[in-house]
């Protein structure tokens, strides 16, 4: 009889703490790619569980979705993409998942600017968050997100947004700062990877994008000598790599035409933990530092 009761008050207090337990598991949360990753983890906190799909050092605009990623996808609450034609993987895969979920395209309040793209024709630039203040906009449509699909913590998510949204504030106004010295005729910058374009408009730079390279296929000689004569012609102080970008290329246009060359920048994804741009105000900090001193060398 003991044992009975026993069992029978365990059966009517499990379903209350399993509720319970099912109830504080964190919202399970997919980003696209290790920028906007981090920007969910900044928001969400230890209530959410935060998986990117392409991770630190990876290059999104040519990532190849593997099958664990359909699994990744199905478990998951809420889908935080970019948007502006960036991730043009992402609808082939939300199709063979049969995502359920919410999406938040992270993009939305953003104003794009165009671009350049590798045929020369005009075309969306979907770098937005090389712009601080559009960063801002995407940590709002992520809060926005968030208290959607999890209403029970919605206060601790616009809390949390508001006080990272203050703290890109500050990024913004320290890299106004950082730049305000450096003349205007030395503010000029070659990157192997044309997704500055947002950066430059808010700090007045020039970023002449490496004629001939992108992050997909090594170059050819034609198209390196084509650089070298650019980088001469343009009288260009520092060459920079991307994270995504052999630093091969780089090494040799600094040789061939004396620029210096100013180390590797963080465009479309964050490094490593371990490394310098771990984070998204680690990138603006450490981008902005290495821009800085290059072109005030």
């Amino acid at each position: 009889m003991r044992r009975r009761s026993f069992l029978a008050g365990l059966a009517t207090v499990c379903p209350l703490g399993c509720r319970a337990a099912r109830a504080a598991a964190p919202l399970r949360v997919v980003a696209s790619f290790s920028i906007l990753a981090d920007l969910v983890r900044q928001v969400g906190g230890g209530a959410v569980a935060v998986e990117s799909l392409v991770g630190p050092n990876g290059d999104v605009h040519v990532y190849e979705p593997r099958p664990k990623d359909l699994r990744t996808l199905i478990d998951a609450g809420l889908l935080v993409r970019n948007g502006l034609g960036l991730e043009g993987w992402m609808d082939r895969l939300t199709g063979a998942a049969d995502f359920k979920g919410q999406v938040v395209v992270a993009a939305a309040m953003v104003t794009p600017r165009m671009m350049r793209d590798d045929g020369g024709l005009l075309a969306t630039d979907p770098h937005a968050w090389q712009d601080p203040r559009n960063a801002i906009l995407y940590v709002r449509a992520i809060s926005d997100g968030l208290a959607a699909a999890d209403p029970a913590n919605a206060a601790t998510y616009r809390d949390s947004a508001a006080r990272y949204g203050a703290r890109i504030a500050q990024a913004d106004a320290w890299i106004q700062a950082t730049l305000a010295p450096i003349p205007v005729n030395q503010r000029r910058i070659i990157t192997t990877h044309d997704a500055f374009g947002y950066y430059a408009a808010r700090y007045g730079i020039e970023f002449l994008s490496a004629e001939g390279v992108n992050t997909e296929s090594e170059p050819s000689a034609k198209a390196i000598a084509a650089l070298v004569r650019q980088i001469k012609r343009e009288k260009v102080r520092a060459v920079f790599i991307e994270n995504m970008t052999s630093p091969r290329i780089a090494q040799m246009l600094a040789r061939e035409t004396g620029a210096m060359l100013g180390g590797t920048v963080y465009s479309d994804a964050l490094s490593a933990p371990d490394g310098p741009a771990a984070t998204y105000l680690d990138l603006l900090h450490y981008n902005s530092k290495l821009f800085a001193s290059a072109m005030a060398g």
